[in-house]
């Protein structure tokens, strides 16, 4: 009885799944939380011809649009 429904049995499977899935619709939830959030955020890139192709310093060519 102790096989089955014990860590290594049919109960730890449960408890993995049950784990698994709250895990994946928890990260679901933010991630629609935050595209609902940044939607109706815009933004304008500065200078666009001094950006480089591979540079750190690109970021300050991103500017959020204050309305």
């Amino acid at each position: 009885m102790n096989g089955l429904f014990g860590i290594n049995g049919l109960g730890g499977y449960i408890v993995a799944v049950a784990l698994l899935l709250a895990i994946v619709f928890g990260l679901g939830y933010a991630a629609v939380i935050t595209q609902k959030a940044q939607a109706n955020n815009p933004y304008v890139i500065e200078n666009q011809n001094s950006i480089e192709k591979k540079s750190v310093g690109n970021a300050q060519h991103y500017q959020d649009v204050k309305e």
